[in-house]
């Protein structure tokens, strides 16, 4: 029933922005953590970011502070992950998920409490 979709990813020059989209149906959306993630060739999965289910809590991996924005859109159940000044080192696969459980916070690095994932969206970044 729960379906997880991700979109937006593409190639991009070093510098340049993306802006991820994941759409979550079959649940109640606005209960649940959401999640990004991302796994480059040769690299475990490595958890990015995290938003609480009202969309007021946030975190982010140091990777990343700074450059990319994690939001949520709780009317139209969609999750955004904006990219900017984007590296090569942020070549990926991107992956949404959703938490297992209703209303509990948790940490993109720790991606065994996210039971709900995407297919994902291949970003890839030149120099």
């Amino acid at each position: 029933q729960v379906q997880v979709v991700e979109s937006g990813g593409g190639g991009v020059q070093a510098g340049e922005s993306l802006r991820l989209s994941c759409t979550a149906s079959g649940l109640t959306f606005d209960t649940y953590t959401m999640g990004w993630f991302r796994q480059a060739p040769g690299k475990e999965r490595e958890g990015v970011s995290s938003i609480d289910w009202s969309g007021r809590d946030t975190y982010y991996a140091d990777s990343v502070k700074g450059r990319f924005t994690i939001s949520r859109d709780n009317g139209n159940n969609i999750l955004y992950l904006q990219m900017n000044s984007l590296t090569p080192d942020d070549t990926a696969m991107y992956y949404c998920a959703v938490a297992t459980l209703s209303r509990r916070w948790t940490y993109p690095s720790r991606a065994a409490d996210f039971g709900y994932w995407g297919q994902g969206t291949q970003v890839t970044v030149s120099s």
